[in-house]
């Protein structure tokens, strides 16, 4: 089949936009290990798990790029709860110090950054002191509550939402026939098949309607985060990625499916109809383990598939610094393309099963009884 002009630009763009965190790694790192220039003997050897973890976990800043071995970052404002009240700052103070020497010293009280958690420092101590496992012994967690990135892009993503939905429904206002134009016409395909091929079968045609804006809601979100998350500039800011992320959507999908249960779903949990009373006793127990395992199902399942994309792309790049070779980047950035275009697939694919198997709980707890 012959492409077009415009569709080889446009698939040239897509290919540029999934190489992009590739080379972003092979920048960020250029100053520990420079495979263009000649590696000093003295060069810190390249730790690629400190590297990954350092990319997947949370952050207090948005580190864009290195530019002449300085980071630039987006600082984010730090919230802290200490023992002296509410103390805020910017975290661009510990000028992108995460080994915990750089002291930070605001309302009355002295703060180090350690692998991305703040301490607070004891009474009298100017800096922090490790156990043998490099852990701190005179340093308490105080309550962080801060803006980090994943916090500020749930904020983001919330507002694109809300202008994608706003924008579609002033195009249904416009339109004298209902016909989908514009961004709706992109948007209400997507709602239909939420609507029919999730919420009717897994619910039923009669009591659907309600579940529908959660439904829509989680789908939308998750989909709309699981995108943000391959976007390079934004260098790992995924929110999905969070277990405290897919823990509290699951629980919203727990606490309505546990108040939708009707006599019969609970009937079902704690006295099997139709079978023998022993095997009855022996059942309750599983089914009541049963209510909590499937919310930790979808927190789970969200959670590890798409940090396992981000994982399997870092320690694709990692391969080339690991064996200190420009031969290995062509391999390297191969994989990880054929990764990142898996991952695309796999944003929609995640937020399609997170909002089937709620719809499935949903049903499986309004289900009547059938004699």
């Amino acid at each position: 089949m012959k492409l077009t002009n415009w569709q080889n630009l446009v698939i040239g763009f897509i290919v540029f936009l999934i190489s992009l965190p590739s080379f972003a790694l092979l920048q960020d790192h250029s100053q520990e290990e420079s495979i263009v220039h000649e590696i000093e003997e003295k060069e810190e050897e390249f730790d690629a798990q400190s590297m990954i973890v350092h990319h997947v976990l949370d952050a207090h800043e948005f580190h864009i790029i290195d530019f002449n071995g300085h980071p630039i970052s987006i600082p984010l404002p730090v919230i802290l709860w200490t023992d002296n009240g509410l103390t805020t700052f910017m975290s661009s103070k510990f000028h992108h110090d995460d080994s915990g020497k750089t002291v930070v010293e605001e309302n009355g009280r002295r703060f180090v950054k350690l692998h991305e958690t703040i301490y607070q420092l004891n009474e009298g101590e100017s800096a922090v002191a490790f156990d043998a496992e490099h852990h701190p012994t005179n340093a308490t967690k105080p309550l962080d509550i801060s803006i980090t990135r994943n916090v500020f892009m749930m904020w983001v993503s919330v507002l694109v939402l809300m202008l994608i939905f706003t924008a579609a429904a002033r195009r249904y206002k416009k339109s004298d026939n209902n016909v989908p134009t514009g961004i709706a016409g992109f948007i209400e395909p997507l709602v239909i098949f939420v609507r029919d091929e999730i919420g009717i079968p897994m619910i039923g045609e009669h009591k659907y309607k309600r579940y529908m804006p959660y439904l829509l809601t989680i789908f939308f979100f998750i989909w709309i985060n699981n995108i943000f998350g391959l976007i390079p500039i934004l260098n790992g800011a995924n929110l999905s990625g969070n277990i405290a992320f897919t823990m509290t959507l699951a629980v919203f999908t727990f606490i309505i499916t546990t108040f939708s249960g009707n006599k019969n779903y609970w009937k079902h949990i704690f006295w099997m109809p139709g079978v023998p009373v022993p095997m009855k006793i022996f059942l309750a127990p599983i089914e009541v383990i049963g209510m909590f395992v499937k919310p930790i199902s979808l927190m789970i399942r969200l959670f590890a598939n798409i940090t396992a994309g981000h994982i399997i792309v870092l320690a694709l790049m990692s391969l080339i610094f690991i064996f200190k070779s420009i031969a290995v980047a062509p391999v390297s950035i191969a994989f990880s393309l054929f990764i990142g275009v898996i991952e695309i697939i796999v944003t929609a694919i995640q937020a399609y099963i997170f909002t089937v198997l709620s719809a499935l709980y949903f049903g499986m707890a309004t289900e009547e009884e059938h004699h």
